[in-house]
C-alpha cells in the first residue's frame, strides 16, 4: 500500500516538480526549508491545491490524473492546518460531533470518547475557541480530524506557532497516536527535532525537487545531503530499555554496539524506543578515556570524513555495532589524531535523548 505522487506545478516565482512514491503506514515527514514546497505538496495530496499535471493515487484509488480530480470531501484525509481553524460560533464538543456527523456511523473508526481521552481535551469541551491555547486548539483540531474517520492524516507544521512547553506536550501525544492508531500520517516541519521524534520516513524537499526519500536513519546519516549540516544534525536509534537506576535516575538502554546511560524514563522493561544522539555532542578518542564525566563511551569505526560548512569543523560518520552515529569535531583534532576511514576509536557521547517508541 502506498501514495503515488506525480506533481508538476509551476507559477511565476516557483515551481514545483515531485515524482515519488510514499509509504502509507507509520509516519512521513516532509521536511526541507520554509518556501521549499512542503505545504504546497501538501494540499496537492489533499484536493485543495488543483493542478494540471498531477497524478495522484492513494492505495488502489486515483484521486487525480488527467481524466478525474476527486474532490477534498471525498478523499478520505484528514487535515490539520498551522492554525486550527476551528468554528468559533461551536464550543469543543460542538466542532467535535460536526466531524463526527459527517461520516457514516458504520465506517466510523474513531469514537468520540476516545479522541478525547487520546487528547486530553475532557476539560475543554464546553470551551469556545476564543477561550483555548494555541496548544489546545490544535489538540481540538487533531482530534476533529481524527473524528473524521480518514484513511490518511495530513499535518502541516501544526506545532509552528506553539511555545516550547506545549509543543512537548503535543508531540508526545502525536507519538502516543502514531503508536495506538493505524492511519498513516504525513507530517510537514522545517524543524529537524520534531523530525527525528516522530518520522518513519523522510522526504527531504528543497526548491520544489525531491533531494531524498527514504528511511529516516538512512537519510539522516547521508552526509552528502544538506540536512548534515544543520547544527541539531545527528542520528535516530533504535533501542531496548534494559534496566532502571533510580538512585542516580537513570536507565539503561542497549543498542547494537554496547548499551547506554540516559535519563530515566519509567518504561517497562523490554520496551523498543528511539534515542537520539546529535553530532555537536560527540567527540571521539583513540583510547578508552579514563576518569571522565562521560558515561556513554562505545567503541566504534570510522566509515566516511567530510567538510563542514564551517572551516573549522569536520563530520565523522561512525559505525557502532550496526548503527550509526555522526560526530562534529574541529578539523585540527582530526589531523592530530590520524583520523581516517577504517581507524578504530572510541566515540564518546555526552548526552542522549530517550524517545519513547
Amino acid at each position: 500500500m502506498s501514495l503515488a505522487l506525480r506533481v508538476a506545478l509551476r507559477r511565476a516565482d516557483f515551481s514545483l516538480e515531485v515524482d515519488c512514491q510514499l509509504l502509507s503506514s507509520g509516519v512521513t515527514a516532509i521536511f526541507g526549508r520554509s518556501g521549499g514546497g512542503k505545504t504546497t505538496l501538501l494540499r496537492c495530496i489533499a484536493g485543495l491545491e488543483r493542478v494540471g499535471r498531477a497524478q495522484i493515487r492513494f492505495n488502489d484509488r486515483v484521486w487525480q490524473d488527467a481524466g478525474q480530480f476527486v474532490p477534498t470531501h471525498r478523499r478520505s484525509v484528514g487535515y490539520v492546518f498551522q492554525e486550527s481553524s476551528l468554528f468559533a460560533h461551536l464550543d469543543v464538543r460542538g466542532n467535535l460531533e460536526f466531524a463526527l456527523r459527517r461520516v457514516p456511523e458504520e465506517q466510523q473508526r474513531v469514537r468520540l470518547d476516545e479522541a478525547i481521552a487520546w487528547l486530553g481535551i475532557e476539560a475543554l469541551l464546553r470551551h469556545r475557541s476564543a477561550q483555548l491555547s494555541g496548544g489546545e486548539r490544535q489538540r481540538v483540531a487533531i482530534a476533529r480530524a481524527l473524528l473524521s474517520s480518514p484513511q490518511l492524516l495530513l499535518l502541516d507544521e501544526p506545532l509552528s506557532s506553539l511555545d516550547e512547553a506545549s509543543k512537548s506536550q503535543l508531540l508526545a501525544q502525536l507519538e502516543h497516536l502514531r503508536d495506538q492508531l493505524s492511519i498513516p500520517m504525513i507530517y510537514v516541519s522545517h524543524s529537524l527535532g520534531e523530525v527525528m521524534r516522530l518520522a518513519d520516513q523522510l522526504l527531504l524537499l528543497d526548491a520544489g525537487r525531491v533531494l531524498a526519500l527514504g528511511p529516516l536513519q538512512q537519510i539522516l546519516t547521508r552526509t552528502d545531503l544538506p540536512l548534515q549540516h544543520e547544527l541539531n544534525a545527528g542520528t535516530v536509534i533504535d533501542a531496548v530499555i534494559e534496566q532502571h537506576d533510580p538512585e542516580y535516575h537513570l536507565s539503561t538502554v542497549a543498542i547494537s554496539g554496547g548499551r547506554l546511560a540516559v535519563g530515566m524514563k519509567m518504561l517497562p522493561l523490554g520496551r523498543h524506543v528511539r534515542v537520539r544522539i546529535d553530532a555537536r555532542d560527540v567527540s571521539v578518542a583513540l583510547q578508552p578515556p579514563v576518569r571522565t564525566s562521560i558515561t556513554n563511551i562505545l567503541p566504534a569505526r570510522v566509515v566516511e570524513l567530510s567538510a563542514e560548512r564551517d572551516a573549522a569543523q569536520m563530520l565523522i560518520k561512525l559505525e557502532v555495532g550496526s548503527d550509526v552515529v555522526l560526530a562534529r569535531v574541529t578539523r585540527r583534532s582530526v589531523a592530530q589524531l590520524g583520523i581516517a576511514p577504517g581507524c578504530s576509536l572510541y566515540a564518546q557521547i555526552k548526552s542522549v535523548a530517550l524517545m519513547d517508541s
